[in-house]
């Protein structure tokens, strides 16, 4: 019997959450239909998996994934806040439209549990930190709007039709398999790759931007943790991060002792910014609080930025082609 349905499971986190619920001996049905997940992230995965091809605003489609289905880790959205910007109508479609499928198809398929991927994007810019639950939100792209209006529905499908679910705002996840090729890659691949190249990466702004970054296994360690807990899940947000803030400036450096550490680069060898104009709907700085997960359901910091980024980078170097002149 499956147990365990991931939505967007060829993603970087989907994939992720899916390995290691296979490596655990679960079965697991994966529902993705490749318009920002990869095939190659499905390839070596431990155990047996099923694979459903096909949109999540698709309602037969959702609803066939969804069949005999105990637990959902809805991960599925399109990614980057800069992508939504220049494409709002499709960000809002997949994230508002294609949530509402899945959690309507999880209350006639008698889903025990409903796990969203909501985004700490959903704060905005204000200046309080470190980020609460309780605080207002404030998104500033179509994205964070569309993350925040899913943890609403989230929230009302427990109230009305007695499904559990919880919201895990994640914190700018990273860590081996983010594609870095993307034009729309996050800022430590991106980063990586030009350190193993030897480029200049570039930082939109100055660079004294803050960011919580958080390694894989912590937001896949929230997930299982979310989906195990005997606690009563009430449509409930909650912060998954690190509770660490690091700026652009400061990720740059890290990665340059570890370039150099790793044997990557010449030890005399510095990795320098290319810094361009702020992006529209970037935010500022962002730092969670975890207390509310960690009274939830016991979530605690696994990997911190160093080791990740670390295993991050050997992961990186496997396949990332040097390039220089």
């Amino acid at each position: 019997m499956v147990k365990y349905l991931i939505t967007g499971g060829a993603g970087f986190i989907g994939s992720s959450l899916a390995e290691a619920l296979l490596s655990t001996g679960e079965r697991v049905r994966i529902l993705d239909d490749f318009s920002s997940g990869r095939r190659q992230n499905l390839e070596g995965l431990p155990g047996h998996f099923e694979l459903v091809e096909g949109s999540i605003v698709d309602p037969v489609t959702v609803a066939r994934a969804i069949k005999g289905i105990e637990v959902v880790f809805h991960e599925a959205a399109i990614p980057s806040v800069a992508r939504s910007v220049e494409n709002p109508e499709a960000s809002v479609l997949a994230g508002v439209q294609g949530t509402t499928v899945v959690l309507n198809a999880a209350r006639h398929a008698g889903v025990r549990r409903v796990i969203f991927a909501a985004s700490s994007s959903a704060y905005g810019n204000t200046p309080t930190l470190p980020k609460v639950e309780t605080m207002p939100s404030f998104p500033l792209s179509p994205y964070a709007v569309s993350k925040f209006a899913c943890e609403q529905l989230v929230r009302v499908f427990a109230s009305l039709y007695g499904i559990e679910t919880v919201s895990l705002r994640y914190f700018n996840v990273f860590g081996p398999r983010q594609d870095p090729g993307s034009e729309y890659a996050a800022v430590i691949p991106k980063f990586i790759t030009a350190a193993i190249r030897q480029q200049r990466p570039t930082i939109f702004g100055d660079g004294e931007q803050t960011r919580d970054f958080c390694f894989i296994d912590n937001t896949v360690s929230a997930n299982l943790l979310a989906a195990s807990t005997p606690n009563k899940l009430s449509g409930e947000v909650v912060n998954v991060a690190c509770a660490e803030r690091t700026s652009l400036n400061q990720l740059l450096r890290i990665l340059g002792d570890v370039a150099i550490a790793t044997g990557a680069v010449p030890a005399n060898a510095r990795l320098e910014a290319d810094y361009k104009p702020t992006r529209q709907g970037d935010v500022r700085d962002s730092l969670a609080d975890i207390s509310a997960a960690q009274k939830l359901f016991n979530y605690q910091v696994k990997v911190r930025i160093r080791e990740g980024l670390e295993r991050t980078f050997a992961a990186f170097r496997t396949f990332t082609p040097v390039v220089t002149g």
